[in-house]
């Protein structure tokens, strides 16, 4: 018994009708998805069998073109407005056994004219509808698709991408861990090279500040800091410096040559 019937117009959407229902079918198997020209066996009696799967189906996904309600019969007439026809059938006997029926508008199919509709189908025009753009064929079939397995209990139970879900996670994650391996070594190629250079800061993984082999006085963090005393000078004195972040204190020791009478 199918769960999704494809309902659509010959001579107006039928590339779209046909990539729905092979996406459907991919996704949730093809005994559970009907669309007239692949699921009637060769020999089989088309209405009946049409008959059967739109009564037994519980959703109907009316494929609706900008063409849909122009096409017209042998008689001239729009079609749509035949009792006799096929796809103004299908959706009248899933309207009238009360399945969810859900309008796809194709392209430029913007809304269903409610004056353009017989009767027996002005409900149609109530249900809410997906679009279908051929542009956007990816994103609008996994749309319809997660709509229908959200919507139908048993489609959401078989659904294949659903099962895939897990495994592109684990894919992702194992990207992700990859990645972060390659950061952390890059880190710590950074690290030896800031080490060997004399002063560096080291966050995120690492915390703290180094310092190796300063030269002169040395600022490495918050707080307090007390440099070491800096010396100075030539053979007429000496520059002493020294201090911590709140001042430096400079201080000048001269020597004066004395001159005695000894010579000394």
């Amino acid at each position: 018994m199918p769960d999704v019937f494809v309902n659509y117009r010959t001579g107006d959407e039928e590339s779209a009708a046909t990539m729905v229902a092979r996406e459907l079918a991919r996704r949730f198997g093809d005994e559970r998805i009907f669309f007239a020209s692949n699921s009637i066996e060769p020999g089989r009696r088309f209405p009946v069998e049409l008959v059967r799967a739109v009564e037994e189906c519980e959703a109907l996904l009316a494929v609706i073109g900008p063409r849909w309600a122009e096409v017209r019969g042998a008689d001239g007439r729009p079609a749509l407005q035949t009792e006799q026809d096929w796809t103004r059938r299908e959706i009248h006997t899933a309207l009238d056994r009360g399945v969810l029926v859900i309008p796809v508008l194709v392209g430029k199919a913007t809304r269903i004219d409610r004056a353009l509709l017989p009767d027996d189908l002005l409900e149609l025009a109530d249900c809410q509808y997906r679009r279908f753009d051929h542009r956007n064929a990816e994103s609008d079939l996994t749309a319809l698709g997660d709509s229908l397995a959200r919507l139908l209990p048993e489609l959401g139970a078989v659904d294949r991408d659903a099962r895939a879900v897990p495994e592109r996670a684990k894919g992702k994650s194992r990207k992700k861990s990859a990645r972060d391996a390659g950061h952390t070594r890059m880190r710590t190629h950074d690290v030896e090279q800031r080490v060997r250079g004399g002063i560096g800061n080291l966050n995120g993984d690492l915390s703290g500040t180094f310092v190796n082999e300063p030269q002169g006085p040395v600022n490495t963090g918050w707080g307090p800091q007390y440099n070491a005393p800096h010396f100075e000078g030539d053979n007429t004195g000496v520059q002493f410096t020294a201090g911590d972040n709140s001042g430096t204190v400079h201080q000048r020791f001269e020597r004066e040559r004395r001159h005695s009478d000894d010579g000394r």
